[in-house]
């Protein structure tokens, strides 16, 4: 397929066909942008996200943190200049710690390692999506600048670890302190690959080969307790946590990738999922029910479009 996404600038999803007419270079870009910032469902999150920084932590994984739906906002094209966004962005960057890195209310009991209050700060499962989503949004100054190198700074040998601002005392995930954190690991390579791919090349390389190893021995090593089994190979949408899909559009991001057969393993996986030309999710988050890759009963166009960008990236 010469141009796989051509054929969504006419998805009835509107964010959808904006995308790929971006993505396509497509003259009605723009026409398409002021439809899909019609969108009720688009509004409502920009207006939900003007309450920032929303409910205290509790889970990472959860779908309803509203760090997930700025990078959701983010991954569809919402920036800085549309309406609404701007506020938000002010709330996210007026509670940044000394190195500039964006602060969430966050409470970990004292069983745990914490302090027992609730405390405005970071871990590396929050901090990259958040900073992820400012720059794909557009929004850049110094702090953000030193946010990046102080994280990516960070990382190990072996990609990243659990590493929490100061505030968090000595929590940190379940297992080895030595292990990388795959999901931290995911979201910093993310970042880093959107804010600059030449200058933090060696970490990016650090930060792909965790993961692609962690695939090649994902029967027996399951760092931190994030698998690779069932669950992680269902397609599901958005990008919020440690899947098949995620780490695929991640890495496809990489020049040169298609070389690696571990890539192009867990691509073909994907890929025997299509049906008619389509892909349907196979898992949900609740939430997101309103959106077409919210269900499991119908081709979703969010899906097939997400496929088909991975692959156009790396030219199947």
């Amino acid at each position: 397929m010469k141009n796989p996404t051509a054929a969504f600038i006419d998805s009835p999803e509107a964010y959808v066909a904006y995308n790929a007419a971006v993505h396509m270079r497509d003259k009605r870009a723009n026409e398409l942008k002021t439809a899909m910032m019609k969108d009720a469902r688009v509004t409502g999150l920009i207006a939900e996200l003007g309450k920032w920084p929303g409910p205290s932590i509790a889970s990472h994984k959860s779908a309803q943190q509203f760090f997930h739906k700025l990078a959701f906002l983010a991954d569809i094209g919402v920036t800085a200049d549309d309406k609404g966004v701007s506020a938000i962005i002010k709330k996210i960057v007026k509670d940044r710690d000394a190195n500039g890195i964006p602060t969430l209310p966050v409470k970990i009991p004292e069983a745990y390692g914490g302090s027992g209050r609730q405390e405005q700060a970071w871990a590396l499962c929050d901090a990259p999506t958040v900073l992820y989503a400012l720059i794909v949004m557009g929004f850049s100054d110094r702090k953000i600048d030193t946010a990046v190198d102080y994280l990516a700074g960070n990382v190990a040998p072996n990609g990243w670890g659990c590493i929490v601002s100061e505030k968090l005392g000595s929590w940190r995930g379940p297992g080895k302190k030595s292990d990388p954190c795959p999901y931290a690991t995911l979201i910093m390579t993310k970042m880093l690959l959107q804010y600059d791919l030449k200058k933090y090349k060696k970490e990016i390389g650090i930060g792909a080969e965790t993961l692609l190893g962690l695939w090649t021995n994902s029967r027996k090593e399951h760092p931190y307790i994030f698998y690779m089994g069932t669950d992680f190979r269902k397609l599901k949408l958005p990008f919020i946590w440690y899947d098949i899909l995620h780490v695929t559009d991640v890495l496809s991001r990489i020049p040169g990738i298609s070389k690696d057969k571990r890539f192009m393993e867990m691509l073909a996986i994907i890929e025997k999922k299509e049906k008619n030309g389509c892909f349907v999710p196979e898992s949900v988050y609740q939430p997101w029910s309103d959106w077409d890759f919210g269900q499991k009963k119908a081709a979703s166009d969010r899906l097939t479009f997400s496929v088909r960008r991975i692959q156009q990236r790396v030219g199947v």
